[in-house]
């Protein structure tokens, strides 16, 4: 049995060695290592793959969450709406950019954007709304537009952990994720879903105009060469990762049938067991499995667990140990202990298990058998 890694990039790269490895070095024949043709190819083929009008390439996720606020003209004191179950990047940037980050709960389900919760939080001073489609699956995008409509918010998908994925409205009719609102952000960080061997990102809008004035920000806010018409940033995917990514995104609905086809192991072995919860799924998305994680009874101690199973060789996660509210860095008056009681209770009981496009059968019964020796001593 090969050793087991959370993430296991480097068989992935075996198997679409010679792809990648032409691509890097027609980049390097060409010099042409920053917009170049890779760039292009690679946006153009994410346009198709995900049926929207616009693709804007840039150097990784957080980036593209700024960026998108930075295109919707939110102002200093703006109060923006988000989740506090996630990584710190979908607030950090609000914060950085002088916004207002207003903070919910998170469904006891799902994990995602709590709708009601949404509706309580929103206030005269609101623009947007940045849900997050956490560990692969879709937030109700379909209920998120309709407070966005009511109330004329933005809302800007944080996509990170999902792409691929689909919303599934009531009809059948899937769409993307990251293709529904407003703006959509994604990170190309290593670990995803989709990675590349570096940093990279890319936001997705369906409107020519907001494309427009995000390819401006993203390149110092240049349309024309030296002629800057909005204050921008320095933010480009550079051709290497293009072209890995571009490699990587002819196989991107097979990983993720991988993915899923794991997790569909991990759940089936540990549904005999009543101290575990295994990942709920929504009937409005398919879940691209980003991570796997388990949802511990109370009784189970999380510590001696990852203990026992990094001593077989098991990595082990927790996304997230401390909810946004409870992070030093953002810290509020408005916000005390039992305020989110849902994400709180999560990030003191879940725990994400391996999970890539790698993993076979022989690795997953030796995982599944470990958790279970331990939880059912």
């Amino acid at each position: 049995m090969n050793p087991i890694q959370m993430v296991d990039l480097k068989s992935q790269y075996q198997k679409i060695k010679p792809e990648v490895d032409k691509g890097i070095q027609e980049v390097l024949d060409t010099c042409a290592f920053i917009n170049g043709p890779a760039v292009k190819r690679f946006q153009e083929n994410l346009e198709k793959y995900l049926n929207v009008k616009h693709v804007i390439p840039c150097a990784n996720g957080t980036d593209a969450l700024q960026v998108a606020m930075m295109a919707l003209d939110l102002k200093p004191g703006d109060e923006v709406i988000t989740t506090t179950f996630t990584f710190v990047a979908t607030a950090e940037v609000i914060a950085l950019l002088g916004l207002t980050p207003v903070l919910v709960d998170v469904d006891p389900h799902f994990f995602n954007i709590d709708i009601n919760a949404i509706e309580k939080a929103i206030t005269p001073k609101t623009k947007a709304i940045v849900p997050v489609h956490l560990f692969g699956q879709s937030a109700d995008m379909e209920g998120i537009m309709h407070l966005a409509n009511k109330h004329n918010l933005f809302v800007i998908e944080d996509a990170c952990q999902a792409i691929g994925a689909d919303f599934i409205y009531p009809d059948g009719r899937k769409q993307k994720v990251g293709t529904i609102g407003d703006v959509g952000c994604v990170s190309f960080f290593p670990s995803k879903n989709l990675g590349c061997y570096g940093d990279g990102g890319a936001l997705f809008t369906n409107d020519d105009t907001l494309a427009e004035k995000l390819r401006m920000i993203v390149n110092h806010g240049m349309k024309v060469r030296y002629y800057h018409d909005e204050i921008g940033v320095n933010s480009r995917l550079d051709s290497i990762q293009a072209v890995v990514l571009d490699a990587k995104l002819k196989h991107l609905d097979t990983y993720n049938k991988n993915r899923e086809n794991a997790a569909a192991y991990y759940s089936s072995a540990f549904s005999k067991s009543d101290k575990l919860t295994v990942p709920a799924l929504a009937k409005n998305s398919t879940h691209v499995f980003h991570q796997y994680t388990l949802q511990l009874h109370e009784h189970i101690n999380r510590d001696e667990l990852i203990k026992h199973l990094t001593d077989k060789g098991i990595p082990a996660m927790i996304y997230y140990p401390v909810p946004l509210h409870q992070q030093k860095a953002y810290l509020d008056p408005r916000y005390k202990e039992g305020d989110f009681p849902v994400s709180e209770k999560l990030a003191k009981t879940v725990m994400s298990l391996p999970m890539h496009s790698e993993l076979d059968n022989k690795q997953l019964e030796y995982i599944t058998s470990a958790v279970l020796e331990k939880v059912e001593g």
